[in-house]
């Protein structure tokens, strides 16, 4: 079972938007409110980038160096925000029941390993997780498959038919269709509506993580 993070298990507030927009204004890089939502579930690098490069910059700006001071700056912000964001209801309590029924759980997520590593620490959330897989641990993040193909290496994982993903963007859903899962499954706690996501291939959509284990359950 292969988790996205904010907006799945941990509450979405539109934090990411806000601290994506500001940092780029403060460098004069142009971005709209749509763009940003179409990316939610991305890398936060990589929607960094496609703004930064839709720009005409002055002659001899280095785009990659600029790239990386908005990233850090966005990095250190979320930082900071994630220290006060509380979990869904009812997801620790899912991951104790999956995990009591036999379910290996795995993490995917846009932000890199700073800020994960924060939040698991201050909800103490290390210990339910075969693995967490962050952006900066591939080389393109969603919609592309490899931050679940990566989560099921480490978790020693060999058949995509073993494998569940879930998460409340559409990015999450085409990462989890690229990826050819078992499942594919929405939740409505974070970033999209029903309708969003219901537009997008997947096999279940449900309320929150909190419904996961009445969901697996077997049925006579």
């Amino acid at each position: 079972m292969v988790l996205d993070v904010g907006g799945t298990i941990v509450e979405d507030r539109g934090d990411v938007p806000q601290v994506l927009s500001s940092a780029l204004a403060h460098y004069e890089i142009q971005s709209s409110a749509e763009e940003i939502r179409r990316r939610r579930g991305a890398s936060k690098r990589e929607i960094i980038r496609y703004f930064v490069e839709k720009q005409t910059l002055p002659p001899g700006a280095d785009r990659d160096q600029l790239i990386a001071r908005i990233y850090d700056e966005v990095s250190s912000h979320l930082t900071e925000v994630y220290r006060s964001v509380p979990p869904i209801s009812g997801a620790e309590k899912a991951f104790q029941q999956m995990r009591r029924d036999g379910y290996l759980l795995a993490t995917t997520t846009g932000f890199d390993r700073a800020i994960t590593t924060s939040i698991f620490a201050r909800l103490g959330w290390e210990g339910y997780f075969a693995a967490t897989i962050c952006s900066d641990d591939v080389v393109q993040g969603r919609p592309a498959p490899f931050m679940l193909f990566h989560a099921m290496e480490a978790a020693r994982t060999g058949s995509v038919a073993e494998v569940m993903a879930v998460g409340d963007t559409p990015l999450d859903l085409l990462a989890g269709t690229n990826a050819g899962l078992r499942a594919v499954v929405g939740v409505l706690s974070g970033a999209s509506n029903e309708e969003t996501l219901r537009r997008e291939p997947h096999t279940h959509i449900l309320g929150s993580v909190a419904e996961l284990p009445e969901l697996l359950r077997p049925r006579i």
